[in-house]
């Protein structure tokens, strides 16, 4: 299920100079520490003695992960660590955690994330992206970077895990209940991703790593990209100065190129539903026999008592050639002057670029002459046949992400009563995405004036559809020959797409704690916090269509001249029901070169358009907390009550067609538009009020209860938030402005107000030893959520004159919705065995969550009247939250042998609703799916190791269906991946 092309192969990216000067600078840090030109080693401190005299405060940032002296090594190092952090955690939460450098057992971030308990991700080219917490996705979690907010290039408030190394990572940490002291937004839960403070870390490090990569499905490849690699170099140290001083740091540099084969069947996203007694003859819309509407939509008085089928706009193959190179940097500071004064500062850096080369064989007419349907009960279509025109495109993408996130720490405790500390944050993406995209579509003749056999209606093809296996089986008229060039030529189009998002976030924080000598209190805790955020897009568009008649030759002569053979062998050949191995394919750079006459046509010159968002975000947030020690029931209890006043406002800047009022002698008007553009400003605020009360109580030395009780509010993506306005206008003349203006459609609401939880959890550990954890946990979560249509009312200037119009956007419901769930988690080493079963371990963890949320279909769901609030029955049943996943389960074998490693990882996800990045669409379902990872390491001597991964073993696609269960919309398969690797560490 893997394809990828041959032609306009990416040539490999020069190395940066920032990545050649900082990877230098490693080499030369150990030079120097070769040559003994450098401060004395620090040393250790004195009995009784902390390594850091200045704590790090818990505000925004989590406590550090403290690194101690590596006493076991490994995979069974890796989870006593984890099980140490959620032991010492203040809230429920559970950790990946590593002690050496490197040493998180994931080949990324997203993978990591989703061996944790509660946690799941969604997968995009075969990788880990987007993650949902405990049933909730990702717009109801929050996610930071050593405590601190990251920025993302999606327009949303998820991040981009893929922008991180897990080599430079050592904490992948989820906090599933709140504290005052915590940033805003994790109605879910909050992940926090830490990177090692040297000082901490107490020794002297110089490390590189070397990882072959190797996709399975590169075999299939006419010229395949081969072996991939990733190399990554880190350096750590420490210095003790005369007066007493210590400085620590660290740097990390990584590049990597690699390839993700990808084979993908799918369908339009776009849905209608069809009158099963009506025998099409065009399209269902509206092209029938007796001039019925084929169409049904919510409100028609055919639901309910009418059968129907459901049926995609088209229906896509696609075979991609693609390159993956990221270049990344990491670099930390701590600095202590002296025993009440800390210093840290660190830095990332991240730029990821990846190229598609696309073929694809296209039925653009999913609902034309549709007959002999078969379907089910909800209306998923499994036969029928069909008519569609039937096109060869060829595409050509390249998207650039670039990240950049910094952090300045102060820190003064200047008695052991009191401590001070102010934090700068920086975080910055750029993403943009270029498409080039050339269509041939087919007609009864072909280039060069022969007829074409198998073309109906001038330009269709006949097709049989059956779906029963992995992906339906299409039987296109076989006198039609879909791998003979000659027949795609007709109405060239070529389109050239640039999409930009960029987000930029500032924050400034100041926290202050007093410690008491005793009492109930153990910490008294207080800050403020301000950021921020601004978030700017656009998309453009140039699109050009030649007539056939007008450029024969030139079509031609481009169509022989860019052919090439079809890029790889076995396409979807282990899909099960796959009837399409191959088609005509076309050089995509070639054809959109000869056809247009320049590599690039260029974006517009005015780029102004009324989507285009432009959205600051101003958060203002002032905290109280208190942490106690005492005692409930003759046990021991600890934790932390507080509360945090959060105030948000936001100005979107937008742009709304420029009008002139056109006055009669009658006193009557009429609207002309100016082909320009007025700016509007919208405002709006809001202010939040969030409690929180986290308890442990110590049952025994090795058994913990706690509890959390907590209220919590996630904000709207900011991309949801534009000022931009197209406004309709009315044919004919009218009394006032209002009357002819028709509709005015709005981009975004910066009015949005942000959706809110109540969240209770109660959580059972118990720690029998270092190796082992069993917990269970039991978590109830009352929130608002979702998306309703309103009417409000907005003021617009229009030629000197001012009017009030009702405009209809999207707003937060006042709908309360429920989820219930469980959790368990367990790690377990079986030490008591006889050698060498001594070293066999497990770990696993299962989550189950459940809500009465309702997410309606965008077009055949529910319909509310903006105006009256009454709501329409739609057609099919609705989804339920964005990401939740009743079930969620991981599980880890792990096997040490001396220097021995071995592990083996099933991950599993039960089916959920995953929405479209962008605008509103209809509902999407992924498929169940689990996946069988490996890992082996062997350490050759203290220096030297050696490691051989796989994952998805079990060849796991990912499918998904629209909308509803059971209805196809597109089967992505990615293959094996095996990597080789090699560390060195002195």
């Amino acid at each position: 299920m893997r394809r990828q092309q041959q032609v306009a192969r990416v040539h490999p990216i020069r190395p940066s100079a920032l990545r050649n000067a900082l990877f230098c600078a490693i080499c030369a840090a150990f030079a120097a520490q070769a040559a003994q030109a450098q401060g004395t080693p620090a040393q250790p401190p004195p009995a009784g003695q902390p390594t850091e005299p200045v704590q790090t405060p818990t505000p925004e940032g989590q406590d550090a992960t403290e690194l101690d002296a590596v006493v076991v090594t490994g995979i069974r190092a890796s989870i006593q660590s984890s099980i140490q952090n959620k032991r010492d955690a203040t809230v429920v939460s559970d950790a990946l955690s590593a002690k050496d450098i490197g040493d998180l057992p994931a080949l990324s971030i997203g993978e990591a994330i989703e061996t944790i308990t509660g946690a799941s991700t969604h997968r995009e080219k075969g990788g880990a992206t987007e993650i949902s917490i405990r049933g909730l996705g990702p717009f109801l979690g929050s996610a930071s970077f050593n405590g601190r907010e990251a920025t993302n290039g999606s327009g949303d408030r998820s991040v981009n895990f893929n922008q991180f190394p897990s080599e430079l990572i050592n904490t992948v940490e989820i906090y599933k209940t709140q504290r005052a002291d915590f940033i805003e937004g994790g109605i879910a839960g909050t992940i926090n991703m830490e990177t090692v403070k040297p000082l901490s870390f107490g020794e002297r490090r110089i490390q590189f790593d070397g990882r072959a990569t190797y996709p399975e499905y590169d075999s299939k490849l006419n010229d395949g990209e081969g072996i991939g690699w990733r190399g990554t170099a880190s350096y750590l140290d420490q210095f003790e100065f005369a007066n007493g001083g210590k400085l620590g740091v660290s740097l990390g540099v990584q590049s990597l190129e690699s390839s993700n084969p990808e084979e993908v069947a799918a369908t339009s996203s776009t849905w209608t539903a069809c009158d099963a007694t009506v025998e099409l003859t065009g399209n269902c819309d509206g092209d029938i026999t007796d001039d019925i509407p084929g169409s049904i939509v919510p409100g028609d008085p055919r639901v309910g008592n009418t059968p129907f089928y459901l049926v995609p706009n088209g229906r896509t193959y696609r075979q991609i050639v693609e390159h993956d190179k990221r270049d990344a940097v990491f670099a930390a500071l701590q600095w202590q002057p002296n025993d009440t004064m800390e210093v840290n500062f660190d830095y990332q850096w991240s730029d990821r670029t990846f190229t598609e080369d696309r073929s694809e064989l296209v039925l653009s007419e999913g609902r034309r002459g549709i007959r002999n349907a078969v379907f089910d009960e909800n209306g998923a279509l499994e036969s029928f046949d069909g008519q569609s025109a039937i096109e060869a495109n060829s595409n050509y993408k390249i998207r650039a992400e670039e990240y950049e996130g910094a952090g300045l720490n102060f820190q003064w405790r200047p008695s052991a009563a009191w401590l001070f500390s102010t934090d700068l944050a920086y975080s910055h993406t750029l993403r943009t995405e270029n498409d080039w995209t050339t269509r041939l579509r087919a007609d009864d003749e072909d280039i060069d004036g022969e007829d074409v056999a198998g073309i109906v209606d001038s330009r269709r093809v006949n097709y049989r559809y059956d779906y029963q296996g992995d992906v339906p089986s299409v039987i296109i008229d076989p006198a039609f020959d879909i791998t003979r060039w000659e027949n795609f030529g007709d109405v060239p189009r070529m389109r050239r797409d640039e999409q930009q998002r960029e987000h930029t976030l500032r924050a400034f924080r100041f926290d202050g704690a007093y410690f008491p000598e005793r009492g109930f209190l153990t910490a008294v805790k207080a800050g403020v916090r301000h950021a921020q955020s601004d978030y700017r897009d656009y998309d453009d568009r140039v699109e050009i269509e030649l007539d056939r008649d007008d450029n024969l030759d030139l079509i031609r002569e481009a169509n022989i001249g860019c052919r090439i053979d079809f890029p790889q062998d076995d396409f979807l050949d282990e899909a099960g029901g796959n009837t399409i191995d191959r088609w005509a394919t076309f050089d995509s750079r070639c054809l959109f070169r000869a056809l247009t006459g320049v590599d690039d046509t260029g974006r517009n010159p005015d780029l102004r358009n009324p989507a285009n968002n432009d959205v600051g975000e101003k958060t203002q947030a002032i905290y109280l907390m208190g942490e106690f020690a005492s005692e409930w029931f003759s046990l021991p209890v600890t934790g932390n009550f507080g509360v945090r006043w959060v105030k948000t406002d936001v100005r979107a800047l937008g742009l709304r067609s420029d009008l002139d009022v056109i006055r009669n002698a009658d006193g009557s008007i009429r609207l002309e538009p100016t082909d320009e553009f007025e700016t509007e400003v919208i405002k709006a605020s809001n202010d939040v009020l969030l409690p929180s009360f986290n308890a442990a109580l110590e049952l025994t030395e090795d058994k913990i209860l706690r509890l959390g009780v907590y209220r919590a509010m996630a904000r709207p993506d900011l991309s949801a938030m534009g000022a931009g306005r197209e406004i309709d206008i009315e044919d004919g003349e009218f009394d006032n402005i209002g009357d002819a203006i028709d509709a005015i459609t709005a981009t975004g609401n910066p009015r949005t107000r942000p959706l809110l939880s109540w969240n209770g959890d109660v959580s059972f550990e118990w720690y029998p030893n270092p190796d082992s954890l069993l917990a269970v946990a039991l978590y109830y979560k009352q929130f608002t959520g979702g998306e309703i249509p309103v009417l409000v009312d907005e003021t617009f200037v229009i030629d000197g004159e001012t009017v009030v119009v009702p405009v209809e956007q999207l707003d937060t419901t006042d709908r309360k919705s429920d989820l219930f769930g469980f959790e368990f988690t367990g790690s377990h080493r079986f030490s008591y065995l006889p050698a060498p079963f001594d070293g066999l371990g497990i770990k696993a963890s299962y989550n189950y969550a459940d809500s009465n949320f309702e997410n309606h279909d965008l077009r055949l769901g529910d319909q509310i009247d903006p105006e009256t609030g009454e709501t329409t029955p739609g057609l099919v049943e609705p989804a339920n939250i964005f990401g939740l996943s009743k079930h969620v389960a991981s599980g880890s074998l792990y096997w040490t042998l001396g220097p021995v490693d071995l592990q083996a990882i099933y991950k599993y996800r039960s089916e959920y609703y995953q929405r479209f990045v962008g605008g509103p669409s209809q509902n999407r379902y992924i498929q169940s799916g689990s996946t069988v990872d490996f890992r082996a390491t062997w350490r050759a001597n203290d220096q030297l190791s050696f490691s051989l991964e796989a994952s998805n073993l079990t060849d796991e696609p990912r499918i998904s269906y629209m909308p509803v269960p059971g209805n196809f919309h597109e089967y992505h398969g990615y293959g094996r991946r095996y990597y080789l690797g090699v560390r060195y560490r002195f």
